[in-house]
């Protein structure tokens, strides 16, 4: 159920990737055990300063980058998890896929991205096997609101 107002656990998105490896037709599913993610957007800035500014820098954003990073363990047999660890030891367009977000109020962020898988295993011996990745978007995001 979808809610238009107040705070809400971070639990609540729900991520998926396309593991068509952006095929035809997208098919989106979800990745299993997830437990954080970092979001990160990057700026180019290009700076001047004009005559009649007094000295003062105008700016124009003239470009972005959007990253997001996500950790959890290894889940052997969910669809998302095994896409992901897949690509571990893979390169080239073989890493290019698309990743979806979708938030609790209904909206949600599409883009293709290029996937760098961190650790596809591993860990002490006690603890259950990771899954790290970085999902590096590859052109425009697309933030769809909710109808």
């Amino acid at each position: 159920m979808a809610f238009t107002s107040g705070v809400y656990p971070v639990y609540n998105l729900v991520f998926k990737i396309d593991k068509t490896s952006r095929g035809a037709v997208p098919a989106f599913v979800t990745i299993a055990e997830m437990e954080t993610f970092e979001p990160s957007i990057d700026g180019n800035t290009e700076e001047w300063t004009p005559m009649t500014t007094s000295g003062w820098v105008r700016r124009l954003m003239t470009g972005k980058k959007f990253s997001i990073k996500l950790s959890g363990k290894r889940h052997v047999g969910d669809e998302g998890n095994d896409y992901v660890a897949g690509i571990a030891f893979k390169d080239g367009l073989d890493c290019s896929t698309a990743l979806k977000i979708e938030f609790p109020d209904g909206d949600s962020l599409t883009f293709d991205c290029v996937v760098n898988v961190s650790k596809s295993f591993g860990g002490q011996s006690t603890n259950v096997s990771a899954l790290e990745f970085e999902a590096l978007s590859d052109g425009k995001p697309v933030y769809t609101e909710a109808i």
